[in-house]
């Protein structure tokens, strides 16, 4: 099996891109655009636009590989029997979970909002996930995916860095996957929690994984093509 080696902190990681899944996580309208819950929590959603560029280096590198992709989505059943109160009822938004807004209701499946950005849309095959929490394992059968693919390699971009990200990588470390950041294709609505996000991945040695970058993956892949 082909393997290539990706630049990445704290270290260079060798992995097979077979053996490898491209995760995307929640590059949603709900929370990249005016109107969406991110707005709704008094947020600059436009700070996410920098992960969008990056993502789609990412995503077109992993086609082109052939390697499995998943996209995941944050979101609640139109009745809500899947949201626990207390994620309903915490802060002050403008609108909470379930409300009607501009995009349809606020992060419920099926409404405009609740669907992916068009500049990253999954493509015929690939995998979308839809979650009710922030980690990608949490309630969906990606774990049972990962094992039928013989998964051990997870590359992870999209939003927001020190959530949903952080959460699915820490999810990812505990179940034995080797995790990576897309360091420049996750973004976050506080620069500083972004940065000290992927400080916390890759501090003490790698204690939850490896960060890396769009392009150094990307070079990667052509690097084991080659090899091929």
């Amino acid at each position: 099996m082909t393997q290539t080696q990706l630049a990445a902190e704290p270290g260079p990681l060798s992995f097979a891109p077979a053996r490898t899944a491209l995760i995307v996580i929640d590059m949603q309208r709900d929370f990249l655009e005016p109107g969406g819950f991110g707005e709704t929590l008094g947020n600059d959603v436009s700070l996410l636009q920098a992960a969008v560029g990056p993502c789609r280096i990412a995503l077109g590198a992993a086609r082109a590989a052939g390697m499995l992709v998943i996209h995941t989505r944050e979101g609640h059943r139109p009745d809500l029997s899947d949201a626990p109160p207390a994620k309903i009822l915490r802060g002050a938004p403008s609108r909470r979970i379930g409300d009607p807004g501009p995009m349809g209701r606020i992060l419920i499946r099926g409404e405009p909002g609740h669907d992916i950005v068009a500049g990253l849309y999954p493509e015929a095959g690939e995998v979308v996930l839809d979650k009710p929490g922030k980690g990608a394992f949490h309630q969906t059968d990606l774990a049972q995916i990962l094992q039928n693919y013989a998964i051990d390699t997870l590359m992870v971009c999209g939003v927001t860095t020190e959530v949903c990200v952080h959460t699915t990588i820490r999810e990812g470390n505990d179940r034995g996957y080797r995790c990576v950041a897309i360091g420049d294709a996750c973004a976050s609505y506080f620069p500083e929690f972004h940065r000290v996000g992927l400080e916390m991945i890759k501090a003490q040695g790698g204690i939850f994984g490896w960060v890396s970058d769009a392009n150094s993956f990307a070079e990667a892949l052509t690097a084991a093509e080659q090899a091929a």
